[in-house]
Parts: structure tokens; C-alpha cells; sequence
């Protein structure tokens, strides 16, 4: 049976190589982006949309949805008195309300699919204390308790899990990595002297949503090399 998948963000980074590995395995993807277009394939079908301001296109979506992926994020840092409350709103809004606004969107079509998974995306300065991070960790904070609620309330229909990398070599981190001095400096914090790659934490999100990972629900997983568990 082909699967269809929704990928919200699917146009750079993550988003991009999930879509691409979830076409390679055969299936269906109806994917989202919001200023990098995207051109449709064979075997997907890619949308505008603005999480913030603009109503999922739905009806171009099938009726039966076996897995979805909520991939818009992003990395401000800075001192902790330097934010303003409107910075902490604005960052919440993208990632944790956006998030909620899509999947209360697709539940009706997602109840309706067996095997059904969701992924989210928190990051290591959850689980790991960083210098000028409060911003992005607050609201990743609240994906991770957003993904052990749903995965209790949506049980044994609905999987619900996150993903929790490091630093990923994306066009989100492209800051921090912009030159070979950066991207050495910060690999060697990393317990296995590298940064992730889009494609390895696609993979497992691909994982995730596949009937594969039936066993797997409410987790967590932290793809950062070891940098939040190892000294």
C-alpha cells in the first residue's frame, strides 16, 4: 500500500531531505513551504503556506494521511536580557502553536489512517544547558511536553514522537557553520568530532513515520552524537 505523508516545511534543510527519502521509499508526499518553492514530482505535491498567517490547504491533501512531519524552526540566540517579550511570543507561535494549528487541522484525516505517526522537532539545548539560549529552548521545551501529552491523548491510534538533534549542517544553522573555522570549531564539541547532516536526521524521522517504529510512541530521541549524554 502507498503511504502519503504531509510535510509541513519541506522546501530546505531537514524538510527537504525528508521529503525526498519518504519519495525514494515510494511514497506519496503533499509537502508545504513558505519563501523557497519547490517544484512538484511524480510522487509529490508541494504548496504555499505560512504557518502564521495562512489556512492549511487541506482539501488538496488525501483523506487518508499516514504520517505527518512539523519541520519550520528557528535559532535565535542571544543574552537572555536582550530578548523581548514579542522574541519569545514570536518564536513560540512558529514552532509550538504552528504546530498545534496543523495537527488540529489534519486530526479528522489522521484518526481515519491506520498506523498513523506524527514527528516534531525539539533540540539538545533542551535536554542540554547553552549559553544564550533561552529563546529557542523555551518553545522546543514545549514541543517535547506537546509530544508526550499527544502521544497519551492519541493512543493506540496515533504514534506521536520528536526528534532532538545538535547542530545540523542546514540552511537554519547556516550562521553558525559559515565558514570551515566555524564548522570545525563546532564539531569538536560534539563527542564524535562531526556535525549532523540533514540526511541523517531524516532518515530517522522517515523512520519514525513508518510502520517500522510501531513500537515507538511518546520518545524523544536525541540524534546529537552523544553530546547530551556523553562528557
Amino acid at each position: 500500500m502507498v503511504r502519503n505523508y504531509v510535510i509541513i516545511g519541506a522546501s530546505s534543510g531537514i524538510g527537504e531531505a525528508l521529503s525526498k527519502s519518504l519519495q525514494e521509499l515510494g511514497s506519496n508526499v503533499f509537502g508545504t513551504y513558505n519563501r523557497n518553492k519547490v517544484q512538484n514530482t511524480e510522487r509529490a505535491n508541494y504548496y504555499k503556506y505560512n504557518v502564521l498567517t495562512d489556512e492549511l490547504p487541506v482539501s488538496n491533501f488525501p483523506e487518508q494521511i499516514h504520517g505527518l512531519a512539523y519541520c519550520p524552526g528557528s535559532i535565535n540566540l542571544k543574552p537572555f536580557h536582550r530578548f523581548t517579550e514579542t522574541d519569545f511570543l514570536d518564536d513560540y507561535k512558529l514552532q509550538v502553536v504552528g504546530a498545534t494549528k496543523v495537527i488540529k487541522t489534519l486530526l479528522p484525516r489522521l484518526k481515519q489512517t491506520p498506523s498513523t505517526s506524527i514527528v516534531l522537532f525539539s533540540t539538545i539545548a533542551v535536554q542540554q544547558g547553552f549559553n544564550f539560549h533561552a529563546q529557542v529552548a523555551s518553545s522546543k521545551g514545549a514541543i517535547e511536553g506537546l509530544t508526550r501529552a499527544l502521544a497519551a491523548e492519541f493512543a493506540p491510534n496515533i504514534r506521536v514522537n520528536a526528534i532532538a538533534p545538535s547542530i545540523t549542517d542546514t540552511p537554519l544553522a547556516s550562521k553558525f557553520l559559515s565558514s570551515p573555522e566555524k564548522k570545525e570549531a563546532q564539531a569538536k564539541k560534539n563527542p564524535l568530532h562531526k556535525i549532523g547532516t540533514a540526511q541523517e536526521i531524516a532518515e530517522a524521522a522517515a523512520y519514525l513515520l513508518s510502520n517500522k517504529s510501531s513500537w515507538t510512541n511518546g520518545q524523544v530521541i536525541h540524534l546529537d552524537g552523544g553530546q547530551s549524554a556523553i562528557k
